[in-house]
């Protein structure tokens, strides 16, 4: 089958269409014709060299797909060949077909297409364990989304709208905020505000409940000044690469928590609970049309190298696919 590959590490166009190895389909596995797969920054860290796949999955690059179901197998019995699904991954997406374990499979909701299924594994799993299952927002509370028109971003605003909250994005550009109004948050431009007032403003100087934070670097001791009395900072990315430096008397007189996780590196049964709470929890909102994904456009394979490059240029709002189809 055909993959897009890494023979080396480095900028985009070391990404290369290749002839691979098919992956063989285990016991508890499904072999899934690709229609989508989802580009993630994770990807573009794997293509850099810093981010390598782990244990026993494939050397090409790919966390989220969507097609087809062609092969179970033996001890597979909630699948049907010809199920339409899509799939959180370890890698090995960026392919005509992907194979994974059956717990990590999801239906496609109704009322999106095949195509744009592939946005919605990734980022559901991540925000729902991440905000949700972790940091326990509830509905009466306040949340603070960084990188608001990325894909995580952008399904973490709709979620938590959809679920109650009040919700604050931060962006950096004015295209960017009104992508992030549309979607139900108050938007804040980073290049022109200070979150930290803006919500303390907006919250009669309350302070926000949750923060989903990407960047990292300084902006955690910015996080701890925005953070609520018993607020919690989730942590999923250092996008800024920099040490973090701030005061821990502050978190502490505010009897708040920082977590930091990564989704990929866990267990196979937390990464197969976290997707039958997506099953069980944002699966529903997406087909009620409270929760949708938003494709910001969609690659050859071919042109793979172009996808990536548009993923590091963050001009994107809503999630980047490759189509197979």
């Amino acid at each position: 089958m055909r993959a897009i590959t890494l023979p080396t590490f480095g900028e985009p166009d070391v990404l290369t269409l290749a002839d691979v190895i098919e992956p063989p389909v285990g016991p508890n596995d499904v072999r899934i014709d690709v229609v989508g797969a989802g580009i993630n920054g994770a990807d573009v860290s794997q293509r850099r060299g810093s981010y390598p796949p782990p244990a026993g999955a494939p050397l090409w690059p790919g966390l989220e797909v969507s097609g087809t179901i062609s092969a179970l197998g033996d001890e597979v019995s909630e699948w049907q060949l010809g199920d339409e699904v899509c799939a959180l991954l370890p890698g090995g997406g960026y392919a005509e077909r992907a194979v994974v374990d059956a717990g990590l499979v999801l239906p496609v909701p109704s009322g999106v297409s095949l195509l744009d299924a592939a946005a919605l594994p990734e980022v559901a799993a991540t925000v729902w364990s991440n905000v949700f299952m972790s940091a326990q927002l509830r509905p009466t509370e306040s949340f603070l989304a960084h990188g608001g028109s990325s894909g995580i971003g952008a399904m973490a605003i709709q979620i938590a709208r959809a679920l109650g909250s009040r919700v604050f994005a931060t962006a950096g550009s004015a295209e960017k905020v009104a992508f992030i109004d549309a979607l139900g948050a108050t938007g804040i431009n980073y290049r022109q505000d200070d979150f930290v007032e803006v919500t303390g403003h907006e919250l009669g100087g309350q302070g926000v409940d949750v923060i989903l934070d990407m960047v990292g670097g300084d902006y955690l001791a910015r996080d701890i000044r925005a953070l609520a009395v018993g607020g919690r900072i989730m942590v999923i990315a250092n996008q800024s690469g920099e040490v973090s430096s701030f005061n821990v008397g502050s978190l502490m007189m505010k009897r708040g928590r920082i977590w930091a996780t990564t989704l990929r590196a866990r267990p196979l049964a937390e990464r197969v609970a976290i997707v039958a709470a997506v099953r069980e929890s944002v699966w529903p909102l997406v087909e009620q049309g409270l929760v949708r994904p938003t494709v910001d456009s969609v690659f050859a394979p071919d042109d793979a190298a172009d996808a990536h490059r548009r993923m590091e240029s963050s001009a994107h709002m809503g999630k980047i696919l490759l189509s197979f189809a």
